[in-house]
């Protein structure tokens, strides 16, 4: 009997199968983040969380982006932290991942979740006007 969904995948076109570099960047954010809760001393370090890693298809760079909670100085303080702890990162991940060649990581601030903070006080400003015209009327 013809199935389907049996010719989909026979054609290549069901599970799409994903690429190493995403397997990477994936083993990489999970690492980090018990890195970072776990194993890290610095107090500069403690509060960051890795909110999503990029790696280049050849996998020789890393892009690793990052949040924190604090204000604009303990942002300076702790990317100056994660600058110096680059390599010791680097390092750790060398051990870990088990790859022929670890990637060059890079950390950045992440703006996302700013952006996400900005446009829901946005939303709860407007809820609320919404509310104060239709209690008026």
């Amino acid at each position: 009997m013809w199935d389907p969904k049996e010719t989909i995948e026979s054609v290549g076109l069901g599970k799409q199968e994903r690429k190493r570099s995403t397997r990477v960047a994936e083993a990489i954010q999970m690492e980090l983040s018990l890195f970072f809760l776990q194993k890290v001393r610095d107090k500069q370090l403690t509060d960051v969380s890795i909110s999503r890693v990029d790696v280049t298809d050849d996998l020789k760079s890393a892009h690793i982006f990052y949040t924190i909670t604090g204000g604009e100085t303990a942002r300076n303080k702790t990317s100056a932290s994660l600058k110096n702890a680059t390599g010791f990162v680097r390092s750790h991940l060398a051990k870990i991942l088990n790859l022929r060649y670890t990637p060059a990581i890079k950390f950045i601030y992440d703006l996302k979740a700013e952006k996400v903070r900005e446009i829901e006080s946005l939303l709860d400003e407007i809820a609320s006007e919404k509310n104060r015209s239709e209690s008026d009327s």
